[in-house]
């Protein structure tokens, strides 16, 4: 093996992996490094300082990408290339932010999730800012017999509509075009990884309105999966940033969220996001008519929000 592979401590899932040059290596070394990648859910590579190219280069070996070298900050790009002004919290961009600091996985609200997503530091604030991982494969795995069986005969629709609005009373403008697009897709809660096989809960923040259950009983059993994933400390894990640091994480079978820090210092990660397969990744897209069906319990869920917050 042409890099040094170290579990994370006292947790089921991880690693951070040195020795390796991730703006260098080869076809071999990323082919060892990606089932290592499969093997842990996530992976820290230290001290990369990777370039916004390098990083669109590296990220383009696991995929297509939704978006490569996305700056996730709550800086604004100056004409010079540098991140200078401060971002205002009441502004839609950092509602956005802020709406990531609950659980979720990525692009769930998209016709095709992701498959992964990677972060580079540029910046880190003195305190927080952190970003939590966990593992929904562990999560799924240690659920009550019963339990178990009642999710995987389950969907819920995702949409981020329905996240931002629940979680922060937030109701962006709709822009086909962005991700507050008024669609929401249906997925089934417990997913079968399509290149390990192994099985994992499929949930998080834009996960809401399950069929064939009330409006109160789907909200309950999707916080009752949630609270069981993160419950068990040896599931979660929290980085701590340091400049150059890059971290790859399976957005397949991994929840995520960052940690909220003052908003008031830079904070600047550099995001690349893959694209998962059509075969395993594909609820489905607009014009197939069960959008129709996504589209009017999203209208009906946000509706019910609206009137709870007047």
């Amino acid at each position: 093996m042409n890099f040094r592979i170290e579990p994370i401590a006292d947790k089921v899932f991880g690693a951070v992996v040195s020795d390796v040059a991730l703006a260098t290596i080869d076809n071999a070394t990323f082919d060892e490094l990606y089932q290592t990648f499969l093997e842990f859910g996530f992976l820290v590579f230290p001290e990369q300082f990777l370039s916004e190219q390098q990083n669109i280069e590296f990220a383009q070996r696991f995929g297509e990408l939704e978006f490569g070298a996305l700056p996730l900050a709550n800086q604004r790009r100056s004409d010079n290339g540098e991140f200078t002004q401060i971002i205002d919290v009441d502004t839609q961009r950092m509602r956005t932010n802020i709406g990531n600091e609950a659980w979720h996985t990525d692009s769930t609200y998209w016709p095709v999730s992701s498959k992964c997503a990677l972060l580079s530091a540029v910046k880190v604030p003195k305190q927080g800012g952190q970003t939590e991982l966990a593992d929904m494969r562990a999560g799924y795995a240690t659920l009550p017999d019963e339990l178990r069986e009642r999710a995987e005969a389950l969907s819920a629709f995702h949409s981020t509509e329905y996240s931002q609005a629940n979680d922060l009373g937030d109701f962006p403008q709709r822009d086909k075009n962005s991700i507050y697009h008024g669609e929401a897709y249906l997925r089934p809660l417990v997913k079968t990884h399509p290149e390990t096989g192994v099985k994992n809960l499929f949930i998080g923040r834009h996960a809401f309105g399950i069929p064939g259950l009330s409006r109160d009983e789907s909200g309950q059993l999707l916080k009752l999966l949630l609270d069981h994933v993160v419950s068990e400390p040896r599931r979660v894990y929290r980085h701590e940033w340091r400049e150059g640091d890059l971290l790859l994480w399976d957005n397949r079978s991994l929840l995520h969220r960052a940690c909220a820090y003052d908003y008031s210092e830079p904070r600047v990660l550099i995001g690349s996001r893959v694209k998962g397969d059509e075969d395993s990744e594909l609820a489905y897209y607009p014009d197939d008519p069960r959008a129709v069906i996504g589209r009017q319990e999203l209208q009906h869920e946000l509706n019910i929000l609206r009137s709870e917050r007047a």
